[in-house]
């Protein structure tokens, strides 16, 4: 029996040795898991491109859907307008008491005044953008600049300047019909000069 337990004892002693001696059988590779905090970083970042590239896309193609079209000018033209107002029903107080009755006509540039002027183009006419880069409206910050067409967010960084859109109660309360025009305040109106852009000679 010894002798037995003698033999189990060598044997295994032999394959033990044996197996830690094998040489590979093929190529080795080492193994490599991905750092999953790497992973995350990099997939929070692409998608936060991804949102930031739609954002800057969506600026810069927005237009209101209100924006005012006009056509171009075909002459140049000046005229006032009267701003005078005619109340269209009763202003109470809150006690009820009428302060101005319906039919009351008041022009606000008896109390108040425009203090800036107001520049109309529309953006997506190149003609236009270089007039009024080229007029003496573009260095005074005083003037306010409406786009009736084009893009403002573009518009900001050529004209380094802020630019606005133009909506329809703008244009029917000064009565604008045509761009490029400038609306100014003259005494007790308002006066809105177009014009027209010749095309040059090339």
């Amino acid at each position: 029996m010894l002798y037995f337990y003698i033999f189990i004892f060598l044997a295994a002693s032999v394959e033990a040795q044996a197996i830690t001696e094998l040489e590979p059988a093929g190529p080795v590779y080492v193994i490599v898991e991905p750092d999953i905090r790497n992973e995350i970083k990099q997939e929070v970042a692409q998608r936060w491109k991804q949102q930031k590239d739609k954002y800057q896309e969506k600026i810069h193609n927005y237009q209101p859907k209100k924006l005012q079209r006009l056509p171009r000018a075909e002459s140049d033209r000046s005229f006032t307008v009267d701003m005078t107002y005619t109340q269209d029903r009763d202003l109470t107080d809150r006690d009820g008491k009428v302060l101005y009755p319906k039919g009351y006509r008041f022009n606000p540039l008896d109390y108040m005044s425009l203090t800036i002027g107001l520049v109309v183009i529309d953006g997506s006419d190149p003609d236009q953008i270089k007039w009024f880069k080229e007029s003496p409206y573009s260095s005074n910050h005083r003037i306010k600049v409406l786009l009736s067409g084009g893009y403002a967010q573009s518009l900001v960084s050529d004209l380094k300047r802020a630019v606005y859109y133009l909506d329809k109660e703008v244009a029917d309360r000064f009565q604008l019909a045509a761009v490029p025009c400038v609306v100014v305040q003259r005494e007790k109106h308002i006066q809105v000069t177009e014009f027209v852009i010749r095309e040059e000679k090339r």
